[in-house]
């Protein structure tokens, strides 16, 4: 059964943090804006992540699909995905309906083309089998989803201090 991918309810183009002038992170103003697949089905969870993400002092477009068949189809610039770019990082919700975020893991991790994409997977659960299983599946880092927006903004610190040590080592 094929379901219909919807990115375009959250195709968002972000700036700068807010309360920071970019100018005053000279790291972040050498980096070109990234394009950032967010695989995530709760419309809560979306909006806290972009608003954390927006506490980062780099800029980004982020793209959004609902479930991990998604998730799969716009990696593959299948279906309506053939015309959005290519994901530089991957925000990946474990739980996930028709396909979930460990079996989305496995096929990027698994594949040649897609490999190289740094893969963050982000969680509600800070069970150490679900962290040991993400990591043996080869994700990149593992961000346990914060309950508060405070929280939000610290993980944002930790997601974009990851990107910046990325970028340095590539």
């Amino acid at each position: 059964m094929s379901v219909p991918i919807r990115q375009s309810a959250v195709h968002l183009q972000n700036s700068l943090r807010k309360n920071q002038d970019l100018e005053s992170d000279p790291l972040a103003m050498d980096i070109p804006p990234v394009n950032i697949l967010l695989v995530e089905d709760n419309p809560g969870d979306v909006f806290l992540i972009n608003r954390m993400l927006e506490e980062c002092a780099f800029r980004y477009t982020l793209h959004r699909v609902e479930n991990g068949e998604a998730a799969t189809d716009f990696l593959r610039q299948n279906q309506a995905s053939r015309k959005a770019p290519f994901p530089q990082l991957i925000l990946l919700d474990l739980n996930l309906p028709i396909k979930n975020g460990r079996e989305v893991l496995a096929d990027i991790k698994s594949d040649p083309t897609l490999q190289h994409i740094p893969v963050i997977v982000l969680s509600t659960s800070n069970s150490p089998e679900d962290i040991e299983e993400s990591y043996r599946l080869k994700a990149d880092y593992y961000v346990t989803k914060p309950s508060s927006f405070h929280e939000f903004a610290d993980k944002a610190q930790d997601i974009h201090g990851f990107w910046l040590r990325w970028q340095k080592n590539t």
